[in-house]
C-alpha cells in the first residue's frame, strides 16, 4: 500500500526558525532567483468546483496558509521504498516494454549518478553493473535522505530549475513520478483528478492546453454568431436540444434570448460548467442537418409534452398509437426518417408544434 509520510497544512510563523538544510530541503529555497525558469508549482483552482469560495479569489488555499509534503514511499513488508522517478526497479519501469525500459533504465542511472556527484562527491560509471550497490545517497529506501525532500506551497507559485539546482531536478523527477499527492504531474492532469491542488506547470505545455479551450471556445461562439445573423431557425432547434429547459422556447421567443442563452451554456455559465466540454457540444450539434435537428427537437419536448413516452421496459412509445419507437432519442429520430412512419411523425409534429407556436 502507499504510504504517505508526512503531509501537513499550517499557518506561516515569521518567528519560526529557519530550518537548515542539513536537517531538510525546501523548494521554496532561492525561488527569486529562479523567476526566470519555464517550469514551476503553481496552486490549481478551478472554478467550476466549490472550495470554500477561493475559487473566486484564484486561491487554492487561504492567505497564509501553506501545505507540507514530503516525498510519498510505499511500504511492503516494513521496508519502504520511496516514490522518486529515480528508481529503475519500479514497476511502472519493470512493467515497460524491453526497449523502452532499457532507454528508461540508462536514462534514471544518468541522472542518478549525475547527482550523487554533485551531492555525494561520489563517482559512479552508469554502465556499471553494481551501480546500485555503489549508490549511498539516492537509494529508494535512504529515508535518512528522501525524508529531507519537502515541498512547501501556498498561493504563490515556486519557481524550479532543474539544470541548475540539483535539489529542484529530484523534486521535478518525484512529481512527475507521482511522488507528492498535492501536485499533478501537469495542468491536464490536474484538470482530471480531484485530489490535487497543486501542479507542475511546464509553460509551453500548459499553454497549449489553455489556448486548446479557448480556441474551441471562440471557434462555438463565432458558429453562434453566424447562426443569430444568418440563420435564426437553425439557432432555434440548436437550443431546443443542448438547453435542458428546451420547453421556454416558443417560435416567438427573441433571437436575442437564443443568443444570450447559448453564449452564457458555451462559456460555461450554466449547469455545465465544463468549458471544453460545452463548446464541443454546441460545435457538434450545429453540424447535424436541419432534418435531423427538427427530428430532435420534436423527441425531445414530445417526451416533455407525453406525445411519446419511454415505458417501464425502457423503450420509447407513440402514446395514441402505441407504436414502440426505439430505445433511445437517436433511435427515435432515425424511426420517424423512415417515410413508412410518416404518419406517427406528422402527429408528434402537430402536437409539438401547437407549444411552439403558442
Amino acid at each position: 500500500m502507499q504510504n504517505q509520510c508526512y503531509t501537513e497544512e499550517k499557518k506561516k510563523n515569521p518567528k519560526q526558525k529557519k530550518r537548515k538544510m542539513e536537517n531538510m530541503t525546501v523548494v521554496e529555497k532561492d525561488r527569486g532567483l529562479k523567476r526566470t525558469s519555464s517550469v514551476s508549482i503553481k496552486p490549481f483552482v478551478n472554478g467550476s468546483v466549490s472550495n470554500m469560495g477561493l475559487e473566486k479569489y484564484e486561491m487554492a488555499v487561504f492567505e497564509g496558509v501553506v501545505h507540507e509534503e514530503v516525498v510519498a514511499c510505499l511500504e511492503f513488508n516494513g521496508i519502504k521504498r520511496y516514490v522518486t522517478g529515480l528508481n529503475e526497479f519500479a514497476p511502472e519501469i519493470k512493467s515497460l516494454p524491453t526497449d523502452e525500459r532499457e532507454a528508461a533504465v540508462k536514462e534514471i542511472r544518468t541522472v542518478v549518478a549525475q547527482l550523487e556527484k554533485e551531492l555525494a562527491s561520489n563517482y559512479i560509471d552508469p554502465k556499471d553493473e553494481n551501480f546500485w550497490n555503489k549508490v549511498t545517497l539516492l537509494r529508494p529506501d535512504n529515508s535518512e535522505f528522501w525524508e529531507k525532500i519537502v515541498l512547501r506551497m501556498g498561493n504563490d507559485p515556486i519557481f524550479l530549475d532543474p539544470t541548475l539546482d540539483p535539489y529542484d531536478l529530484i523534486k521535478l523527477r518525484a512529481i512527475q513520478a507521482g511522488g507528492f499527492s498535492l501536485v499533478a504531474k501537469s495542468f491536464d492532469h490536474a484538470r482530471t483528478s480531484p485530489t490535487h491542488k497543486f501542479y507542475l506547470d511546464k509553460f509551453e505545455e500548459t499553454v497549449t492546453i489553455k489556448t486548446e479551450v479557448k480556441k474551441l471556445r471562440n471557434k462555438a461562439l463565432a458558429e453562434l454568431q453566424k447562426l443569430y445573423d444568418k440563420n435564426a431557425n437553425k439557432l432555434f432547434l440548436i437550443a431546443k436540444i443542448i438547453d435542458s429547459n428546451s420547453t421556454q422556447y416558443k417560435k416567438s421567443t427573441p433571437n436575442d434570448v437564443l443568443y444570450d442563452n447559448m453564449d452564457k451554456y458555451i462559456n460555461g455559465e450554466t449547469v455545465d460548467k465544463d468549458k471544453k466540454k460545452t463548446a464541443a457540444r454546441f460545435l457538434e450539434v450545429s453540424n447535424y442537418d436541419m432534418e435531423t435537428l427538427k427530428l430532435r427537437s420534436l423527441v425531445k419536448d414530445g417526451n416533455y409534452y407525453k406525445v411519446i413516452a419511454t415505458r417501464g421496459d425502457g423503450n420509447i412509445y407513440h402514446m395514441s398509437s402505441g407504436a414502440l419507437l426505439g430505445k433511445t432519442p437517436a433511435d427515435v429520430a432515425e424511426y420517424l426518417k423512415n417515410p413508412l412512419n410518416e404518419e406517427i411523425l406528422m402527429d408528434i409534429t402537430r402536437n409539438v408544434e401547437q407549444h411552439w407556436n403558442s
